[in-house]
């Protein structure tokens, strides 16, 4: 049994004009061999984007890439046709697959968006691209499948993202699953004796179950592995 707490969700941050990311693993030049990903989660970053700023069209291919927007809006265009703004509260799964490109920029006309994007290695590889956007779950309803599971689908088996948007003093119970990934995205809470603030990160490993109650408002997301 494990748990690894990351303060400010980052080992690394990144500065470019117009964006600001923290990545909760290595990344790019943020070389770092211990720190290579967590399970099938090989990248978790928190992004921050000024009106009109972002990535312009860029390849990817094997990832599945699951995005939660937190705050104004994501433009997303991609090789497989799909175009969307996805307002805050929505996810998005995209499956590079055996190749795709795609651009990710703040609506202007929404002011700064952030979103946060995990990236998971497909379980098998070798599949077509795809995209799907999902709907904003329940405010209140505990932890909410987003993706995998009962949420939108993902290539990568027994992986889930939850979502619980808690009030003060409200709790819910983690997943009893092996492997677990706890984001404070707002908000503070405590998972059993630790103390999570916005943008921390706790890494459970054979401790499923642990309850986590909000001292914050808070939106919290979880990535929960059952393999």
């Amino acid at each position: 049994m494990s748990r690894a707490l990351y303060a400010g969700s980052t080992r690394s941050q990144e500065a470019v004009k117009g964006r600001l990311t923290r990545h909760s693993f290595s990344f790019g030049p943020h070389y770092d061999p211990a720190n290579l990903g967590f399970g099938p989660l090989v990248c978790h970053n928190d992004d921050l984007l000024e009106p009109a700023a972002g990535y312009a069209d860029h390849p990817h291919s094997e990832l599945e890439i699951v995005t939660w927007v937190l705050e104004g809006a994501l433009v997303h265009t991609d090789s497989t046709g799909a175009s969307h703004v996805v307002e805050a509260g929505r996810a998005q799964v995209l499956s590079a697959g055996t190749g795709i490109r795609h651009s990710e920029v703040a609506d202007a006309g929404s002011g700064r968006c952030r979103f946060v994007q995990a990236w998971l290695a497909p379980s098998a590889p070798g599949a077509s691209p795809s995209y799907v956007l999902g709907e904003a779950p329940p405010s209140s309803s505990g932890l909410v499948e987003v993706a995998g599971g009962s949420g939108l689908p993902i290539g990568t088996s027994g992986a889930r993202l939850l979502l619980a948007r808690l009030g003060v003093g409200d709790s819910v119970d983690l997943p009893d699953d092996p492997r677990q990934h706890v984001f404070a995205a707002t908000g503070a809470v405590t998972v059993g004796d630790t103390a999570l603030a916005a943008g921390d990160a706790l890494r459970i490993t054979d401790e499923g179950g642990q309850a986590v109650r909000a001292t914050e408002d808070t939106d919290l997301l979880v990535w929960s592995f059952r393999a």
